[in-house]
């Protein structure tokens, strides 16, 4: 806690010498720093750590929050996010908003300057940094940075000093820009939240005479708001396409971002787009109690569990599946930016669900149809890539075979484990419960926020070397080439060595800093020569206009491998 003896060692080194001085100093910042109340708070609950310090703090000074109620949605439950807020009181509103957010993100870390630093029952909370202008340590940075790589929560004050008295009202100093280098870096949304609170008039006119001793009455500050509270105005997020304007240095979209803030107590329209938020997380027991009622096609050895849902009616598992889903694909720059993906396909589809029995979390799903069961029943209009592509007749003899797949995603989370796996075990389950089936077909994606070369090379490469033979399918809305991209794409590949070209386009990618989708790898890898095939590519305005590859599978040219990996055995029980 707060020592007035460390605070003159660190800062005021020259009283060292003069005793007399050395007394009078103490004497006046004990009373102004509260040090006798800190040290008896200190004494009281020398065990608490972390938020139960932060609650404690709070409940000390009885001082209390308000915020809408709708808006705590506006906070992701899950996902890498950097959240910013103005500063107006100090630290009692980093308190506060912390308490908060905390409900919503028990992965929450605060950057922190050495003050707060100071401050051992919350180092757990805390990732110190000496400012944000690009003077901190690479350790520091670098774990900054891994909580975002983590998919962690990170709150940051740009201002990094409390707010002061301007001709516009209380407002924050200048911003540093760190924020945005670190949300860049992360490719991260950001969530803006404006905190309306104020200090008392003696703090404003002190910081105007002479700005170190309104700093020391800040502490002094804090205890004036006993009994008092603020009020949180919790925007949207702002996704990184939205604030990575090409034709703008970082401090103009600092501003942006500012003037995004501040304007939210306001019915002036926001300067940048935002993402509508998504809905909060559904009950652990009664995702449980629906979804143990679905088919079981399969157990893995490491706790998961392969289930078949088909909708019955409104479930915490639909609403669930669709909240996930949106999180996921958002995370990849696409998504249907509302509060779930939900689409009329959904009711009539069954979905292919990956359970994690053990932490009673959806990791993923697979949405499937047997498209002439839906056909039968609700025309080809059904078929949710009919409403991407054009049909020929040629595909009824696949219809009549074939399963339509799509909507695959599997949460953040559980990313680079073996989820996509085990959806495609379920998938193998299927078939060999329903063995009438020969084909899979459907649509596989390319987010529209990759380089425009980079989609384009993807394209070629697939049509090129995966293209149909027959016409089956024409796009809705074609993605075309420009002659500049035709030119490229014909100089950077061979065009005649499928594995040469493809280590070159993987070359290309990373480059560009991206890399092959992996449904289009999954598939590719999956057959022999001429059992995937691209039908056609379109675009998606309904999908935020990714680029969607129509690609068909012919399971009787499946890989031995990977047909006894996901077809050889009938038992699914229990899945490696």
């Amino acid at each position: 806690m707060i020592s007035v003896d460390k605070v003159i060692a660190t800062n005021l080194p020259q009283l060292t010498n003069s005793f007399k001085i050395k007394k009078l100093v103490k004497k006046s910042l004990s009373y102004l720093l509260h040090e006798q109340e800190f040290t008896n708070f200190a004494t009281t609950y020398p065990h608490l750590q972390g938020i139960e310090f932060v609650e404690q703090v709070l409940d000390e000074l009885d001082f209390d929050t308000r915020y809408k109620a709708k808006q705590i949605e506006n906070i992701p439950s899950e996902g890498k996010i950097v959240i910013i807020a103005n500063h107006p009181i100090g630290s009692l509103d980093a308190l506060a908003l912390i308490n908060v957010l905390s409900t919503v993100r028990a992965d929450l870390k605060v950057v922190a300057n050495r003050m707060l630093m100071t401050v051992d029952a919350m180092h757990s909370l805390l990732l110190p940094v000496d400012n944000l202008s690009g003077q901190s340590k690479k350790q520091e940075l670098s774990n900054i940075h891994q909580h975002l790589k983590n998919e962690g929560a990170l709150l940051i004050f740009p201002a990094g000093e409390v707010s002061r008295l301007r001709p516009t009202g209380i407002k924050d100093c200048k911003w540093n820009s760190g924020f945005l280098r670190i949300a860049k870096k992360a490719n991260s949304p950001i969530l803006p939240i404006h905190i309306k609170a104020r200090n008392s008039p003696l703090f404003y006119g002190a910081s105007m005479l002479y700005k170190p001793l309104a700093s020391l009455l800040l502490v002094k500050e804090m205890f004036k708001q006993r009994q008092k509270s603020l009020e949180f105005e919790i925007g949207a997020s702002i996704a990184p396409e939205s604030y990575l304007i090409p034709d703008l240095k970082d401090k103009e979209v600092v501003e942006l971002i500012r003037k995004q803030l501040y304007r939210l107590t306001t019915k002036k329209t926001l300067p940048l787009k935002t993402h509508a938020p998504i809905a909060s997380p559904e009950c652990k027991k009664e995702l449980k109690k629906a979804i143990e009622s679905c088919e079981h096609l399969g157990n893995t050895s490491d706790g998961m569990v392969i289930y078949l849902y088909q909708y019955q009616g409104s479930s915490p598992l639909f609403r669930e599946l669709g909240r996930l889903r949106e999180i996921a694909f958002r995370a990849v720059g696409e998504g249907s930016g509302n509060r779930r993906d939900i689409d009329k396909y959904d009711m009539h589809y069954q979905h292919l669900v990956l359970w994690d029995a053990q932490s009673l979390e959806l990791v993923g799903a697979y949405r499937l149809a047997c498209a002439q069961d839906v056909i039968e029943q609700h025309s080809q209009r059904g078929l949710y890539t009919d409403s991407l592509f054009n049909y020929t007749q040629e595909m009824t003899p696949y219809f009549k075979q074939g399963i339509e797949l799509g909507r695959s995603f599997v949460q953040p989370k559980y990313w680079g484990r073996k989820s996509l796996d085990y959806l495609w075990y379920g998938i193998g389950a299927f078939i060999n419960r329903y063995p009438q089936y020969r084909y899979l077909f459907g649509a596989v994606s390319v987010s529209n926020a990759l380089p425009e070369q980079a989609k384009s090379l993807l394209v070629h490469y697939y049509q090129h070397y995966y293209g149909s033979e027959k016409s089956l399918a024409t796009p809705n809305n074609a993605f075309r080439h420009t002659r500049e991209q035709q030119i490229q794409c014909t100089n950077f590949f061979m065009g005649n060595n499928i594995k040469e070209d493809f280590v070159e386009l993987k070359h290309i990618l990373a480059n560009m800093g991206t890399h092959v989708p992996t449904l289009f790898k999954q598939y590719t890898e999956l057959c022999e020569p001429n059992g995937v095939t691209f039908l056609s590519f379109s675009i998606d305005p309904q999908f935020n206009n990714c680029i969607d590859g129509l690609v068909l599978v012919d399971l009787e040219k499946v890989k031995p491998s990977k047909a006894k990996r996901y077809l050889g055995a009938q038992d699914t029980t229990s899945i490696n």
